[in-house]
């Protein structure tokens, strides 16, 4: 598909990349906005990258509309030729699955729910036909996930998981939205698992809690000290699942200024990575612990 290119209003040029989520649909908006931001058109103020999807914010006054139309459009004609390869990073997050904090939101907010005799977990193994929790918890840290937007609440990652399609999890959003959810709640709604960066409202559901912040505007968290905000659009995440005892050993941890996130520098082909996907995943995996 080519792009679809619209104005909003004097200042703004929406790009639509694709009309459905996919890792291509991701790879293409990450090169154009990295080749956008490369390219420092006179003009540009602002890029906002979203998952299949992207927005400029333009000057008028410094460049006309069809200018940066043709800037843009000329820029998407060279990303198309371009190798679907990236350099990024691959992020282990510990995650305390069934923790007592998200359960006891849920429970609050039971009348919201498609199913307010199960919980989230419950819910969402019973309608991806999974044998029940411990399942569906080992099919959601099983492979790893695709960060293809950050934003909405500052510092929250959208993750796509990567697995072929009739093995991705789909779970719906609440019916209706909360007025409560957990700082740094794992929540998941459609295909997109994300990480809530601060305590908030929310309708995705909840399966666990991580105790890693990724989000400090005091940037007091020793790994958050050079930039506020942990992720970026194009990491890749492996959730590991975890007991109460290491959740509050890490809490600890960071409290104290001592913990490091487990990570690695990796370059991610997307080609290669459709070859054989479980066997590209089980070598990104090894990455993470340098194996």
């Amino acid at each position: 598909m080519s792009n679809r290119y619209s104005f909003g209003g004097d200042e703004h040029l929406f790009v639509e990349c694709d009309e459905s989520m996919s890792l291509e649909a991701f790879f293409k908006s990450l090169s154009m906005t990295s080749a956008i931001r490369d390219s420092s058109i006179r003009g540009v103020t602002e890029i906002c990258p979203a998952n299949a999807s992207f927005q400029i914010k333009f000057d008028p006054d410094v460049i006309k509309p069809d200018d940066i139309l043709a800037e843009i459009q000329a820029i998407e004609k060279a990303t198309t030729k371009a190798e679907p390869v990236i350099d990024t990073r691959i992020i282990e997050i510990p995650v305390f699955y069934e923790d007592p904090w998200t359960h006891e939101t849920l429970m609050r907010f039971r009348e919201r729910h498609q199913d307010p005799q199960a919980t989230d977990l419950e819910y969402a193994a019973r309608i991806n036909n999974l044998g029940g929790v411990n399942d569906f918890i080992a099919a959601h840290s099983g492979a790893p996930w695709f960060v293809s937007m950050v934003g909405f609440v500052a510092g929250l990652p959208f993750m796509y998981q990567m697995v072929d399609r009739p093995r991705q999890l789909q779970v719906p959003k609440y019916l209706r939205p909360r007025t409560d959810t957990p700082k740094l709640t794992v929540g998941h709604g459609g295909c997109f698992s994300c990480i809530y960066s601060v305590r908030g409202a929310g309708g995705y559901q909840m399966f666990g809690i991580t105790p890693m912040p990724i989000f400090d505007p005091e940037q007091k968290t020793s790994y958050l000290r050079d930039f506020m905000v942990f992720f970026r659009p194009g990491d890749i995440v492996k959730f590991r699942p975890i007991g109460r005892d290491e959740h509050d050993g890490i809490e600890g941890d960071v409290k104290a200024g001592r913990f490091v996130p487990v990570m690695r520098d990796v370059t991610f082909d997307l080609r290669e990575f459709r070859k054989d996907i479980d066997g590209y995943n089980a070598r990104l995996e090894g990455e993470v612990h340098g194996r």
